[in-house]
């Protein structure tokens, strides 16, 4: 009877490790890049710790779901499991085995090999997309048209839809249309299109663009029933290739243009900013032009970002100065598309008066011949007697500086360092300027007022800083 009892205990555990076990599957096992597969594993046994899956072939999960059946094999119930992971492989590879802890001992899932091939177009599907490109040979920068047109039969059935755009990579996406929908025959016609330019030079390629439809299918469960469920089904488009062509004659600009810019005031009082908005308005690699901030000396100018929308480019700069200057004209060069030429095109000089202004003073000195003779002819007594005069003069006036330096001045700082209205932001920008690239705190302190100024940001400065810096630099 002892022997009995072991042979029921080993004939036990020989059959749950027969029937512990991992099974791996991939459906379907041949996808086209872009779509859907899914990774199965069948585990049976008793007690069993799930894996845990978050890549499969360097692709992430992108969906998981289980289910859990029962089955009596020799008067013993037995558990089994299907795991399902949805992944979206890039490339062809073969998914590694997979450990799984079963009643204590680990078992090892088959490999399992996936196969990717390139996105094709179906002409003869049910939904057929197509990219058509208005050049194929063009310029660095120049714009072009790329429209997109989707055939779809009146009886095709969806229940779902999602559109997957082509990756630009490479260029410039300066618009997008609106969708709209036609009818023609048996189809149902969509169309869309993108406004792009070449980035770069050499040839390009525009990858297809993709449509995933859904639509109502019956399967099996585990128990052989029917159940509805969704299947996910991936339409593609052509490809489009693009040659980009260097621009003549060096050029970094392409298209057609007009420039302006206006001014808010050509009058202003001292170190009051003048606002100056600089448009081009055209057709062409908008994105690759630069700051128009122009140097003028004596002028503080300050310029915000490029703004672009659409066809139009704008920026804004700020010029702040005490004296009269003229803001010079602003230009653009360009490779005209329709002459076939470089050309440049400018706005006008803008003079601004600043009423006000402080004028230079000029030092008027007179040469010992500009003096008459009579001055210069005295008398001996009268030299010497004036040399004693001088050199007690030059004493005094010594003796007075040095109380300047050590009394008056000081006193004249704390004057000024009182009666200095550090709220008017303006004053104290110009005032700092000159520090500013070699004491990191004016710097801060320039930043925040620039700011303030020339922006709608409003913050507020430590003025116990600014007090400080003030005495540092002896500054009134």
């Amino acid at each position: 009877m002892k022997n009995l009892g072991k042979i029921i205990i080993i004939f036990s555990l020989l059959v749950t490790s027969i029937y512990a076990s991992v099974v791996a599957k991939v459906y379907p096992k041949s996808v086209v890049s872009g779509e859907m597969a899914t990774y199965t594993l069948t585990i049976r046994g008793g007690e069993v710790n799930k894996p845990v899956i978050s890549t499969i072939c360097g692709n992430n999960v992108l969906g998981t779901s289980s289910q859990t059946s029962i089955q009596m094999i020799n008067n013993d119930y037995k558990k089994s499991y299907v795991l399902s992971y949805q992944f979206m492989p890039q490339k062809s590879c073969v998914i590694a085995p997979v450990s799984v802890e079963i009643d204590g001992k680990i078992q090892h899932s088959n490999s399992v090999k996936v196969t990717v091939k390139p996105a094709v177009q179906d002409k003869n599907a049910n939904f057929v997309l197509n990219l058509i490109a208005s050049k194929t040979e063009l310029f660095v920068g120049e714009p072009f048209t790329l429209k997109l047109i989707l055939k779809q039969k009146k009886d095709a059935e969806a229940v779902d839809s999602k559109f997957i755009a082509p990756d630009f990579k490479g260029f410039w996406v300066k618009g997008e249309s609106k969708a709209t929908r036609s009818e023609a025959g048996d189809f149902i016609i969509t169309k869309a299109s993108y406004r792009l330019a070449p980035q770069r030079e050499g040839n390009l390629t525009i990858p297809p663009a993709q449509l995933k439809i859904a639509s109502r299918i019956s399967s099996r469960d585990v128990w052989g029933s029917f159940m509805p469920q969704v299947k996910w089904k991936s339409y593609f488009s052509n490809t489009v290739h693009v040659k980009a062509k260097p621009l003549p004659n060096n050029a970094k600009i392409v298209g057609n243009f007009t420039i302006s810019a206006t001014a808010d005031k050509t009058q202003i009082t001292p170190n009051e900013a003048v606002n100056i908005t600089v448009k081009v308005v055209g057709d062409g690699n908008l994105e690759d032009i630069t700051s128009f901030k122009p140097y003028i000396s004596g002028v503080n100018v300050f310029d915000e970002k490029i703004n672009i929308k659409g066809n139009t480019l704008t920026q804004k700069l700020a010029f702040v100065a005490d004296r009269n200057f003229t803001i010079p004209p602003f230009s653009l060069t360009f490779y005209n598309l329709k002459t076939k030429k470089v050309e440049k095109i400018s706005t006008e000089p803008i003079h601004i008066k600043v009423i006000g202004a402080v004028k230079k003073s000029e030092l008027n000195i007179k040469s010992a011949s500009s003096v008459p003779a009579k001055a210069l002819h005295v008398n001996n007594g009268v030299t010497a007697i004036n040399s004693v005069w001088i050199a007690l003069a030059f004493i005094v006036g010594l003796v007075l500086g040095i109380v300047i330096m050590l009394f008056i001045k000081p006193m004249k700082f704390f004057k000024n360092e009182k009666t200095f209205n550090l709220n008017d932001e303006k004053l104290l920008l110009i005032k700092l300027l000159p520090y500013k690239d070699k004491d990191e705190v004016v710097k801060k302190i320039v930043d925040i007022l620039e700011a303030n100024l020339y922006s709608s940001k409003k913050e507020k400065i430590d003025k116990k800083i600014v007090k400080e810096l003030l005495k540092k630099y002896d500054i009134s």
